[in-house]
């Protein structure tokens, strides 16, 4: 019951499946429940399912643990002619395209990565919040300063 509501706080329509405890992380299985998914390139919508695979992406840690949460993504197929693509994967607003970190958690290392520098961050991180390395927090900074200043930088943060 509190597993589900933690998962349905990154998105109402994912259902929990189960958990297990590997070492010093949470492995958390969830499933979306949508029905019809929209094509993100027409917006046709779809209820064909292609086929499914799995997708694991780092969240916030619980109770001291790293997580890793699971999600059985789909793929559908787009019935659209005019469409050039026909199929496309289910996304997550919580998640970045292609990303392997939750929104929120990309957040929080970001909000630590700038009061200390990268490789302090790292291992301040990896102690039980994730497992991310100097160069990875160094690009996220440098995302966030293109995102706040409007283009892109050379400019690295150490």
């Amino acid at each position: 019951m509190i597993m589900d509501e933690f998962i349905k706080r990154l998105d109402r329509n994912l259902r929990y499946e189960k958990d297990e405890v590997v070492e010093d992380t949470y492995y958390i299985y969830v499933s979306s429940t949508r029905k019809k998914l929209n094509c993100p390139h027409c917006g046709q919508l779809s209820e064909r399912v292609h086929s499914t695979y799995t997708r694991s992406f780092q969240d916030l840690p619980i109770q001291d643990k790293k997580v890793i949460i699971v999600i059985k993504n789909r793929k559908m197929f787009c019935d659209n002619p005019d469409c050039q693509n026909t199929t496309f994967a289910e996304s997550f607003s919580f998640l970045p395209p292609k990303g392997k970190k939750s929104k929120r958690l990309i957040e929080k290392i970001i909000d630590m990565s700038l009061n200390v520098s990268s490789v302090t961050a790292s291992t301040l991180l990896k102690n039980g919040i994730v497992n991310v390395g100097k160069s990875t927090i160094c690009n996220m900074l440098k995302k966030t300063k293109s995102k706040i200043y409007g283009k892109k930088t050379s400019q690295r943060f150490v």
